[in-house]
């Protein structure tokens, strides 16, 4: 994902989303019938995926979804299935993708938000699912996006992933590498930017001698380069720590049982997407006014970095995860023992 990035992150994003948001779900959860319709098209590169999620009014607020899966037979032959209505918003790879991990409401009157949901795994061919046109984006261009609308749509049984209502569990059971693998995209970009700037400030002449010879410049080139190596720290860290510890390993100590590298997941890229965005706008100054100018691509640059504060939950709501597990919620508990369980 870094490497990508560095090349094209657009690209890289892509990759992302089918091989985190879909390939990794489809992994772990598809039924037998589903795992081998899909995956060795979508492992060996025939096939695209992606994720349908979020909702024009349920964006932050997931478990808010209204899209619905009622258990249905189909006509022709009397086959057990679902039928699924409603819309998503903001799709990574829709409009080229083959399957998608979409999420439903299938018991609404469940106690708790969580058991109300269920993941399928869906052909984008199916009658009655519909991409909508590509979103106009200010970055990320080459990585489609588009709305995708419901009707009707007849899925069979073999296609939920996990259990019936248990949609939830499927989503958070690989957030955590999702968050991680996601925080090399940044990563990437930031070195890009630093592949335009370092030669650039060493070329481009002001007053009879390069601009990378003043010391503004070159403290401005130190505190990328520095902040590209702690970024890179801290992902490789989490990285080394989440294989050898497990994605949902460990525990509070206390019968908690935690799981364990939510903190490192969330903070991790929190931590990039932040710095890739104040990097690539320095890269922007660094050019001046050629910066500004789309013909040197690190403006493009600030805006594909942009994309990693608002996908795959927004700065935001990455600090209200950090925040909460380690002061702890209304009269709830936290303390250092209980967020890091060592």
């Amino acid at each position: 994902m870094e490497a990508l990035s560095r090349a094209w992150p657009a690209a890289a994003l892509s990759y992302g989303a089918h091989s985190n948001l879909c390939v990794n779900q489809l992994a772990r959860h598809a039924s037998a019938e589903a795992a081998a319709a899909y995956l060795p098209g979508l492992v060996d590169g025939s096939a695209v995926g992606g994720l349908a999620m979020s909702e024009p009014a349920a964006g932050s607020d997931v478990m808010g979804m209204t899209t619905t899966a009622a258990p249905a037979t189909r006509g022709s032959d009397g086959a057990a299935g679902w039928v699924l209505h409603g819309a998503k918003a903001w799709c990574t790879n829709a409009p080229i993708a083959d399957v998608l991990v979409i999420y439903a409401v299938t018991h609404p009157e469940a106690a708790s938000k969580g058991s109300r949901l269920t993941a399928f795994a869906v052909e984008t061919a199916s009658a009655g699912l519909t991409v909508g046109r590509p979103l106009a984006k200010i970055g990320m261009t080459a990585s489609p996006t588009a709305d995708v609308h419901l009707d009707g749509v007849w899925v069979p049984a073999s296609a939920v992933l996990g259990e019936p209502g248990g949609g939830a569990a499927v989503l958070m059971s690989g957030l955590n590498s999702e968050r991680l693998v996601l925080a090399g995209g940044p990563l990437g970009i930031m070195e890009a930017a630093l592949d335009v700037v370092v030669p650039y400030v060493r070329e481009r002449r002001q007053f009879g001698v390069p601009v990378g010879s003043f010391g503004l410049m070159q403290g401005k080139v130190a505190d990328m380069v520095t902040a590209t190596a702690a970024t890179r720290a801290h992902v490789y860290a989490v990285a080394a720590e989440m294989d050898a510890e497990g994605e949902e390993a460990g525990g509070d100590g206390g019968g908690g049982g935690r799981r364990r590298m939510n903190v490192e997941a969330a903070s991790v890229i929190l931590a990039a997407a932040e710095a890739a965005v104040a990097v690539t706008g320095e890269a922007v100054q660094a050019l001046g006014g050629n910066g500004y100018c789309v013909e040197y691509g690190v403006g493009g640059l600030w805006a594909d970095a942009k994309l990693y504060t608002i996908g795959a939950g927004t700065s935001e709501i990455r600090r209200t995860l950090v925040g909460k597990a380690v002061v702890g919620g209304e009269g709830g508990g936290g303390g250092d023992d209980a967020v890091w369980g060592r």
